[in-house]
Parts: C-alpha cells; structure tokens; sequence
C-alpha cells in the first residue's frame, strides 16, 4: 500500500477517482452515516481483487466493474450526472 489511506465523506469522489485510489495501492476509507450514526468503510485493492470492509461485512470483488457496482450501490461515490 502506497501512503496513508485517504479519508472521504460519502459522495465526496466519483466512482472513478475512487478507483483510481484504490488502484494505485491506496486505502480509502468513507465516512457514511445509516440510522444516525456515523461508520467507516474500507475499501481496498490488492492488485487482484477489490475489498469493502463495512462495520458488518466483507465483500470481496473480483473485478472493478463489481466494486464500481458496489460503491454506486452503496453511495460511497458522488453520483454521475
């Protein structure tokens, strides 16, 4: 992994600089609030497969059109107009 990880709000990056993160060996976590409260996500890649860590799961991805699926599923990126 390449530096520290970087540190977003929910809908703060498209999907494609989240990506492009993840790609270069960077964690990104996100910021997401669900029923009041605050949590973080990690989402990661190690050069094989995508990773998002949620409070309550780990979904893995095998490729990046997945974890695009994922994180626009899931709000983590800003939404494409």
């Amino acid at each position: 992994m390449s530096g520290a990880p970087l540190r977003v709000s929910a809908g703060e990056l498209s999907a494609d600089e989240i990506i492009d993160q993840l790609r270069d060996g960077r964690r990104v976590l996100v910021t997401v609030e669900a029923y009041g409260s605050e949590s973080e996500v990690a989402l990661r890649h190690d050069g094989e497969t995508f990773y998002c860590d949620t409070p309550t799961r780990l979904h893995r991805h095998d490729d990046e059109a997945g974890m695009r699926e994922c994180i626009a599923h899931m709000g983590y990126a800003r939404p494409e107009n």
